[in-house]
């Protein structure tokens, strides 16, 4: 892979989740859910080119700054692996979510996963998590792993390399209120 592309991926990806946070509203200990189809970034259908150089990119970018702003990362594996998670085991343990044994590979998890999996300082794969926030990166479906309620978030950062990307942040669910209609025979 060339350096120019992947260190332009690398800032598009940090300059990407910090336009996120800006909006987001995080506190220190949320967490951040990715997920990132790293053929999309480099320009191929999801799933027919998987490269580690470019996860690591992606990856760099993004968690330099989520450490920096005491956030948890969740890297999403793909669909063989049903979308797992690969979060910190103190996470896990915080969160009371059980681990699964499974170790994410290029083919078989992702290039994403594979790369937190192996930058991570006590890695362990979940099957579900409650995330306050997200980035979608390549269209890799992000959304069963944020917490209710999904909000989109508009960013200047539309793709990174050749991927498409949504980001989301969540809030409370909104529950009366002005614009609220009630039924007068359960009053």
């Amino acid at each position: 892979m060339e350096e120019t592309f992947l260190a332009e991926v690398k800032r598009q990806a940090k300059q990407a989740v910090e336009e996120l946070l800006a909006q987001a509203n995080l506190s220190k200990g949320d967490i951040l859910v990715v997920g990132c189809s790293s053929s999309e970034v480099t320009g191929e259908r999801i799933g027919t080119s998987s490269s580690l150089e470019t996860a690591e990119a992606v990856f760099e970018g993004i968690y330099e700054v989520t450490v920096k702003n005491g956030l948890y990362l969740a890297a999403q594996c793909c669909e063989h692996l049903n979308r797992a998670i690969i979060i910190e085991k103190e996470l896990a343990g915080r969160e009371r979510i059980p681990a699964v044994n499974v170790v994410p590979r290029p083919k078989a998890g992702g290039s994403f996963g594979t790369t937190a999996y192996g930058r991570f300082a006590r890695p362990v794969a979940v099957e579900h998590i409650k995330a306050q926030a997200g980035m979608d990166i390549g269209d890799t479906l992000i959304g069963m792993h944020l917490d209710e309620v999904a909000v989109p978030v508009r960013i200047e950062t539309k793709k990174i390399g050749e991927a498409h990307l949504v980001c989301a942040r969540t809030r409370g669910k909104f529950i009366g209120g002005e614009r609220a209609v009630y039924n007068k025979e359960m009053l």
